[in-house]
């Protein structure tokens, strides 16, 4: 017995255990495969853009496809839908342009 299986708590670090490692590959195949960082001030600047973009722009297939920070539903009747580039141009916010 390894000292963690069966105590209360096991369950909850496995949980949080894997989270982490979803959402550290996805930092890496979204947005590190895709750049070369030369120092760590660009880092920190694309992470902080890659967070801003999975907190507001990112939908999650767990919301229902809605992103952590909700959007209204952006109906025909606002315009033509535009994309904005998000974290150096690698994804893109789309959203309609008000006419």
């Amino acid at each position: 017995m390894d000292g963690h299986s069966g105590s209360p708590g096991s369950t909850a670090i496995t949980v949080a255990k894997s989270r982490t490692e979803r959402l550290v590959g996805s930092i890496r195949r979204e947005c590190l495969d895709h750049v070369i960082v030369f120092h760590e001030a660009g880092s920190r600047r694309i992470l902080k853009d890659y967070f801003e973009y999975y907190e507001r722009c990112r939908t999650h297939l767990s919301l229902e496809k809605d992103a952590p920070v909700s959007r209204p539903v952006e109906l025909p009747s606002l315009g033509q839908v535009i994309e904005i580039p998000k974290v150096g141009g690698l994804p893109h916010l789309y959203t309609r342009k008000a006419a």
